[in-house]
């Protein structure tokens, strides 16, 4: 194989491409890029087994073929090179050959017969939606994944596309986002769970105006951007039935504007010493909210206005998981439903946005 191309397209291609490579991999060859010519192009392709990812940059093709080399170095090399084209080329016994302007390197590659092939996903009807409109998906919801090993499934997000409308939704135990959009031309029903890191990775890519396209099939999903491909695994398993969670009543609702909550519950959270101890208690009247907190560094107390509908609650809540929430609702006011203070509450966009966030509630003491 013999290329030239531009280092700095190509070190772009080779950030997209690591997303896919766990260098704490055993095997050795998946620690590599694996190159191929194709045409005009040079393809490069990270593959851990579970998440597969190609993409390609525009190169003059004097040879054609194909070599692994390792991820970290080749990076770290074409990363560091001058600002003028580079020449890779290889020999029979996979030597790879860097050279830029003054710069000259030898590394040693590996034979792309060990390579392990990416699943042959189908590209045929295949869904379109916004990049924007994913990534802005994505943002809302990835955050409420579970780190859990023990709930594999719940470390994804379950994707349902049905009656022209696209879902996301991410549970993690303590509390659960879903955020939808309208999604036209839609011919059949999906219900597939995603693993957290690829939609990390796939959020990481989205940032044009273009569209994505994505489709799968029993075990994998394939999204299309630009002139990436990436092919993840799905998760198996059933996933919680998250419909039977929301409350379909309530019997208290206030609405507030979501920045001044934010900041408030920001400013309470301070006195926390550690993620157990990040308890802030709300106690809800007519006109506003007080927002407490007591600990061994102090105690602090916050107002909130608000407009209220039915009884009055005062209900506790871990701080870290409320902000969490209202930084991923662009609406500048929120309505919060409780039925009572040891059920969930919902927090929604008052702007109408399809976006739901459930969070259990903390059983409160009375050194809260």
């Amino acid at each position: 194989m013999k290329i030239i191309c531009n280092p700095k397209s190509l070190a772009n291609k080779i950030g997209i491409t690591q997303k896919a490579i766990n260098s704490k991999t055993t095997l050795d060859v998946l620690k590599g890029i694996f190159l191929s010519t194709q045409e005009n192009q040079l393809k490069l392709t990270g593959y851990d087994l579970e998440i597969g990812i190609e993409t390609f940059v525009q190169a003059e093709i004097v040879e054609e073929g194909e070599i692994v080399v390792n991820s970290r170095l080749f990076g770290d090399i074409i990363r560091k090179l001058p600002d003028s084209f580079v020449e890779i080329e290889t020999d029979s016994e996979n030597n790879v050959y860097i050279n830029c302007v003054n710069s000259r390197f030898k590394i040693k590659g590996d034979s792309a017969k060990e390579y392990p092939r990416l699943p042959d996903v189908q590209e045929e009807n295949l869904y379109t939606i916004p990049q924007d409109i994913l990534k802005n998906m994505i943002k809302q919801t990835v955050f409420a994944i579970s780190q859990d090993q023990s709930k594999h499934v719940l470390m994804g997000e379950l994707l349902e596309i049905e009656n022209n409308n696209i879902s996301l939704v991410a549970i993690d135990g303590y509390r659960l986002a879903v955020k939808s959009c309208e999604l036209n031309n839609i011919e059949k029903s999906i219900k597939v769970i995603i693993p957290g890191k690829a939609l990390n990775d796939i959020n990481s890519l989205l940032s044009s105006e273009d569209d994505v396209k994505l489709g799968f099939d029993d075990k994998n999903a394939i999204f299309i951007i630009n002139e990436t491909r990436v092919i993840t695994r799905l998760l198996e398993g059933e996933f919680i039935d998250y419909q039977k969670l929301l409350p379909r009543e309530y019997n208290t609702k206030i609405k507030l504007n979501t920045k001044s909550l934010q900041n408030s519950i920001e400013r309470a959270s301070l006195l926390s010493e550690s993620e157990k101890n990040n308890l802030i208690k709300l106690s809800i009247r007519d006109n506003a909210m007080a927002i407490t907190s007591n600990t061994e560094k102090g105690n602090v107390y916050e107002e909130v206005n608000l407009e209220l509908e039915g009884d009055y609650l005062d209900v506790a809540f871990n701080s870290r998981y409320f902000i969490e929430g209202l930084k991923n609702i662009d609406s500048e006011e929120i309505f919060i439903e409780f039925t009572t203070n040891i059920n969930p509450c919902i927090i929604k966009p008052v702007d109408g946005t399809k976006y739901t966030y459930l969070l259990l509630p903390v059983r409160m003491s009375s050194n809260i």
